[in-house]
């Protein structure tokens, strides 16, 4: 659980600092000749292609997961997340290289949606095929925290380059040194390698099967043949969770200090300790579905982010920095509460034989409809309407939609995945709980 979390961590660290220079600093070094607005629409377009990668990694990586491992396709995620992120890091400006800049930019954000595409399966996978029947949520748990532990980390990181530079340092050169620290990933990859086994579940399968294929020619497109109603309330139930968290990791970054004027470094502080303090409701949520279910506590998330959808406006409008925290503590932790239970509950929704396949259509589906476009639609919107209510009306829609997808999925507590490995692959009924081979 440990190196699943600070794995996890390092990966989405790689992943969010992008976001985080998007919105502070990438349209004034990368498209240097556009206006205020239009350079961060330009950089948020480029965040966006991380995300339109993130399926393709995700469909080629999650298949060989159904067949070789979960360990390898994790192993093969962090080395690429390191070798596109520290690339990013030292890529000149537009004024060094002219329109070659950006171009690298988006090759390079590729990359790193790539790798993340799968990587979030492996690890969930690792962590909860790794547990007993009884504690799936909460061993998920270390992979979702990780997210948010990445968030934090890449937060202070530039809240730290922030408050040691001034504004043309960290524009010319300061940007560039939490791009250069993913380096630290690598004796990550390493321990993994070495220290950590695949999934038991996974292996067990492998030997029951002998010289047999565990897995179907191809996972994915067998997953959507014959999950395709799992496959679309899942990404439906990561719909509110996803657009919540980049508003609040993302957006208001750009909209604090571009329209309402907040100091940077302060707005950065407020918004990662809000978040790193909501990172409790993620564990708590999640250790909480082993004892009442999974689909409660999505359902719950759920509903407290559509009752949040205006008055997280509201706060965030008045300019206080208190304020601010609050407005992004609690619609954090409301998306954490839902976040926690979804490692474990998309895991148990696919038979063990296509669940790497499964889990990655789901997450990344919803990471490419919504994560990937909200910061910058939140901005377009913000542009084109001139208030804040057609933000709220969006966060409103992304949680209903979540809240009726949660209330249409099967409940899956104490289903085991190993009897879910032998599961009528047309069924979306969880199956009885009986004790397994592993526990």
């Amino acid at each position: 659980m440990a190196a699943g979390l600070i794995s996890s961590a390092f990966e989405w660290y790689d992943f969010f600092i992008y976001g985080t220079a998007a919105a502070l600093v990438f349209g004034q070094v990368f498209f240097p000749d556009a206006s205020t607005n239009a350079g961060i629409l330009l950089s948020f377009a480029t965040f966006w292609a991380g995300f339109i990668a993130r399926p393709i990694g995700g469909v080629v990586l999650a298949s060989l997961g159904d067949r070789i491992g979960r360990k390898p396709i994790l192993l093969l995620c962090l080395i690429l997340m390191t070798v596109g992120t520290v690339t990013i890091g030292l890529l000149p400006g537009a004024a060094s290289i002219g329109v070659a800049a950006p171009i690298l930019l988006v090759v390079l954000r590729f990359i790193q949606g790539i790798a993340v595409g799968a990587q979030w399966g492996g690890v969930v996978l690792l962590l909860t095929e790794s547990a007993g029947p009884q504690h799936k949520g909460r061993a998920g748990a270390f992979g979702q925290m990780g997210s948010t532990l990445g968030f934090a980390l890449g937060g202070a990181v530039f809240v730290t380059m922030t408050a040691t530079t001034t504004s043309e340092q960290f524009t010319a050169w300061g940007w560039r040194i939490p791009f250069l620290a993913s380096l630290l990933l690598l004796p990550i990859v390493i321990y993994i390698h070495y220290r950590v086994e695949d999934s038991p579940e996974f292996n067990q399968l492998q030997e029951q099967a002998g010289a047999r294929p565990t897995a179907p020619r191809a996972p994915v497109r067998e997953a959507l043949r014959t999950h395709t109603r799992l496959i679309a309330l899942g990404a439906g139930m990561l719909f509110s969770i996803n657009a919540v968290s980049y508003i609040v990791m993302t957006g208001i970054l750009s909209y604090g200090t571009t329209t309402l004027g907040l100091d940077r470094s302060e707005l950065l502080t407020t918004v990662l300790i809000a978040t790193s303090i909501a990172i409790v409701a993620v564990y708590f949520s999640a250790a909480l579905s082993d004892r009442v279910g999974r689909r409660p506590l999505v359902i719950a998330g759920c509903a407290l982010m559509a009752a949040w959808a205006f008055p997280f406006f509201w706060l965030i409008n008045t300019g206080n920095i208190v304020l601010v925290g609050l407005a992004a503590f609690v619609a954090y932790g409301s998306a954490g509460i839902a976040y926690g239970p979804a490692a474990a509950y998309i895991a148990e929704l696919f038979p063990l034989r296509m669940r790497y396949s499964g889990a990655t259509l789901i997450y990344q589906t919803a990471a490419i409809l919504v994560s990937g476009g909200t910061p910058f639609l939140m901005t377009a919107l913000l542009t084109v309407t001139g208030t804040s209510v057609s933000v709220s009306i969006f966060m409103l829609t992304m949680a209903l939609v979540s809240l009726a997808s949660a209330i249409l999925l099967p409940e899956t507590y104490r289903a085991s995945t190993a009897t879910q490995a032998g599961l009528d692959p047309d069924s979306s009924k969880p199956p009885v709980s009986v004790p397994t081979p592993v526990e």
